[in-house]
Formats: C-alpha cells, structure tokens, sequence
C-alpha cells in the first residue's frame, strides 16, 4: 500500500496538469499568446515588479517565521534566526516547486534541523505545525473575505456548480470559517483539553503566545504573496488587492490539493476565471511574474543553497576521517 500511494500522488499532479493545460489551450485557443504576454510583461512598469519583490521577501520572511513558532513550541531555542531562515526559504523553494510539500518539506527539514540536534519526532511535529499555520491562515483570510464579500464566489459562476458560487453558500462557509478560528483562539487561552483523533493521535491547542503569533504569521504570508500579482497587473481594470487575495486563495489552495508540481496549470486555470473583468492574456502576464518571483528565482536559489551545505558536511565528514587515527 505504502508503494502505491508513493506513485499515486504525482500520478494525481500529473492527471491535474495535462487536464488544467488542456482546459487553457480551449481558453486561448486562436490567440497569439507568446507575443501579447511578452509585451504586457514589458508594459508592467519597473516601480510595479520592485514592489512585487518585496512582496516576495514579505512572503519569505513570513514563511521563516512558520518554523520559528513551530520551534518555539517545541521549545527549541538554541537555533539563530539566520538558520532558520535559510531552512525555512530552501525548504519552501523546493517544496513549492516539486509538489506534495508536507513529504518534500519534512525531507529537506529533517536533513537541516538534525544537524542541529532535533530528533525526526521533533522534525515531523515541526512539519505538521508549519502546515497548519498555513491552513490556519487561509481560513482566516477565507472567512473574512467571505463574510465582508460573499458576493465574491460568483465571480466563478458559469465555471463552478451554482450551490458552491451562491452568496448565501459563501457566507455560511465564511461564517463557519471564523467559527473555526474563535473556537481555536477560545481552546488556546482556556486551554481546553487535546483532541484525540483515531484513538492514538492528540491535537493539542498552542499556548496563546503561539497562538498570537499564528494569527499574524499565516496571513501574512499570502498577503505577501498575492501582492506579487496585484502589482503586476494592470492598474487599469484592477479588480483591487481583496479580489485577487480572494482569488488567490482558492486557486493557490486548489493547486496544492492537484498535488500538480507548482500547482502548474491548476492555478492559472482557477485565477484566470476569477478575474473576467482583466484582459486574461495581462492576467496570464502577471502569473508568470508570480511564478517568476515566488517560485522559479527561489528554487534556483534554494539549489546553490543545498549545493554549498553538501559541499560543507561533506568537507566535514572528510575531515573527521583523516583526524581518526590509523589503525
């Protein structure tokens, strides 16, 4: 079974991207898609891509601060700042990229916090917690955006059934998406008891300084993200940051669930029909400064990363052979 399911998941991605590539070329099939992109790419002013960079270091920053808490909580606080951060980024930068990121993740995790002295217990809590945080912030920033603008789902209409783009759908969804982080604020400061899943696993409620920290970390890091498209698109029939925050949460979400490599596809079908009133070639532009700056700059990155920390554990292991003594 365990075989199985080692092939199952990218089989799932792979499904995911040629069906989203399909479903694009029928979208812009007969347009000159090559040329037009290019150009809006050129049209996006250089003040508008220096903003989209910094929104990229927000999102960074903000995912180092997911490991950060998760240390915290496990009561680790021998490690810098500095460590934490180029984990956190190469960790990221892959995972993104490759799909599957809780496996990919805790992978790449593991190799980099063991040096440091965490066990794989310590390594798979830390793992499970950034995951959360992440999904913490997306239905915080989804019931939010859902109870302010519930009007915001119809955007898909014509693509997605009619029950799940209903406004009265999305206020109830959204409704209970705050219900869900006001329970969990409510079981850190009262400390309720841990919830037993299965008989064998415990969910248990962060300490409220933990907590706290959460409820900033998580949204910070896909405000920062879907800035990145927000500056990049044209300032001319810009729907506003809260649509394309919303837009990018249900098609950044749905891209991980495809397990497709980068959500490759998957996204880019999603995000375009959210947008109908933006010129889907200048959308399309400014996905790809997206992947750009969010995935294909970090991961080239995070490769010389990996490279150099090899490099110097190797150098390491070298060293303490020839220091052993000869027999």
């Amino acid at each position: 079974m365990r075989k199985l399911l080692e092939y199952f998941w990218p089989l799932v991605g792979l499904v995911a991207v040629v069906a989203s590539f399909f479903l694009l070329y029928h979208e812009f099939k007969g347009e000159s898609v090559g040329a037009e992109v290019w150009a809006n790419l050129q049209a996006i002013p250089t003040s508008r891509y220096l903003f989209a960079g910094l929104s990229t270091l927000v999102a960074y920053a903000a995912l180092a601060w997911y490991d950060r808490i998760a240390l915290l909580h496990l009561g680790v606080k021998h490690i810098n700042w500095l460590f934490i951060s180029v984990c956190s980024f190469t960790t990221y930068a892959l995972s993104h990229n490759i799909g599957a990121s809780v496996f990919s993740g805790a992978m790449v995790r593991y190799r980099a916090y063991s040096t440091k002295g965490l066990t794989a217990t310590q390594v798979a809590t830390l793992v499970v917690l950034c995951s959360y945080t992440f999904g913490f912030g997306n239905v915080l920033l989804a019931g939010l955006l859902l109870t302010y603008d519930p009007a915001i789902m119809q955007r898909l209409s014509g693509f997605l059934p009619d029950i799940i783009t209903n406004p009265n759908t999305a206020l109830v969804v959204g409704l209970s998406c705050l219900a869900f982080v006001v329970i969990y604020i409510l079981g850190s400061l009262m400390h309720f008891r841990a919830i037993r899943l299965f008989g064998r696993f415990e969910i248990l409620y962060p300490r409220p300084g933990i907590m706290l920290r959460q409820l900033f970390a998580a949204p910070l890091e896909l405000i920062g993200a879907a800035g990145i498209i927000y500056f990049a698109l044209p300032e001319q029939g810009n729907p506003g940051f809260l649509i394309v925050l919303g837009a990018f949460l249900l098609s950044f979400s749905a891209a991980l669930v495809s397990h497709a490599p980068g959500g490759l596809g998957v996204f880019e079908l999603l995000f375009i029909n959210v947008m109908p009133d933006v010129p889907r070639l200048k959308v399309l532009a400014a996905l790809l400064v997206w992947r750009l700056f969010y995935l294909i700059v970090p991961l080239l990155i995070a490769l010389v990363v990996v490279a150099l920390f090899e490099r110097k554990k190797l150098v390491e292991r070298w060293r303490r052979t020839e220091e052993q003594p000869q027999k």
